[in-house]
């Protein structure tokens, strides 16, 4: 690994002193955000690292300019913080960065584009098709409906193409409940994603890079108590119940972390990523999303990966703080 001009002057982990950790934004996504960042922060404060907390807004490129920090830490999900809008703000304010660069974000947040990239390098995926609100008014919504469950058969998962939290996401089990779960879809964003659903076991791989190269974390098995991973049962304790390393078979558990290396290599992603995949019941993986700034949040599956694999969380935030800032703004 060729050492950046930072590396060369002897850098060390102990010379990294202010970091501003970016978190809120105005998707839906905007608590978790919150909560998220203000884990961060007081994970880097626990090692001595002055971490301040901003939003996106109109104050924010002023402060990067009078008062910029060794390196900012972004934690915006969805729109913003995950379509590669804050990476682009970020190099153009020549500040160094953790998460990745602004096409790869842009390419991992288009959930087609990542399943499709994904399933050429090998790794199976759902059978599904995407399509835009408009070609349901153009179409005649039942007629097209119609096509669906034929090609696609029952049960059905519909999710918005961009996005996170489960925000928009439906478990179709007839052909009646589908018209709902569009509307609710398209609640979230003018394209739907309806997949074949597959039923097995769900699980959260997460990768981090700490200047060695991508690695993948134990994979974390996820069962929540209503059956449906939503929103609630994301971020409310006690609503699901997370098993880490995964139940899985040695082979199923090496599967699940070389579809989570693959995708993080193909997209171009950086530092760190959270891989969705769904495990059927004869050990067979398939990809569904990648995450570029995973939720970081006390129920969130990357820090339970980290725990699992014997790493301090804020050692990981601090070191990934410390390899934007050693990378540089360029990057």
């Amino acid at each position: 690994m060729t050492p950046t001009a930072a590396q060369q002057e002897g850098r060390t982990v102990a010379d990294l002193e202010r970091v501003l950790v970016l978190a809120g934004g105005m998707s839906p996504e905007h608590e978790v955000s919150v909560r998220s960042g203000r884990r961060v922060a007081e994970s880097l404060r626990r090692l001595g690292v002055e971490a301040h907390i901003a939003d996106i807004d109109a104050a924010l490129l002023e402060r990067l300019r009078t008062d910029p920090p060794q390196a900012v830490f972004p934690v915006l999900h969805g729109a913003s913080g995950e379509d590669g809008a804050t990476a682009e703000i970020l190099q153009l304010s020549g500040v160094p960065y953790v998460g990745a660069p602004p096409a790869a974000c842009r390419t991992a947040f288009a959930k087609p584009a990542a399943k499709a990239l994904v399933a050429q390098h090998g790794v199976p995926v759902p059978r599904g098709v995407t399509l835009p609100k408009s070609a349901f008014h153009d179409l005649g919504a039942p007629a097209l409906l119609e096509r669906v469950v034929d090609r696609l058969g029952l049960p059905l998962f519909v999710k918005p193409d961009q996005g996170g939290s489960a925000f928009g996401a439906t478990s179709v089990d007839s052909a009646e409940e589908l018209s709902a779960a569009m509307v609710s879809c398209f609640a979230y964003g003018d394209k739907a994603v309806i997949e074949e659903r597959i039923d097995g076991t769900e699980v959260a791989v997460g990768v981090v890079d700490l200047g060695d190269g991508p690695v993948d974390l134990p994979a974390v098995e996820i069962v929540p108590d209503g059956g449906v991973y939503d929103y609630a049962a994301r971020y409310t304790p006690g609503r699901t119940e997370f098993f880490s390393p995964a139940r899985l078979s040695e082979e199923a558990a090496r599967a699940a972390a070389d579809a989570a290396l693959t995708a993080h290599r193909v997209l171009g992603l950086r530092d760190y990523s959270r891989t969705d995949l769904i495990v059927d019941a004869a050990g067979r993986v398939r990809f569904l999303e990648v995450n570029v700034a995973p939720g970081l949040t006390e129920t969130s599956t990357f820090p339970l990966a980290a725990e699992a694999a014997e790493l301090d969380f804020a050692r990981v935030c601090r070191d990934l703080a410390f390899n934007a800032w050693t990378r540089g703004s360029a990057g």
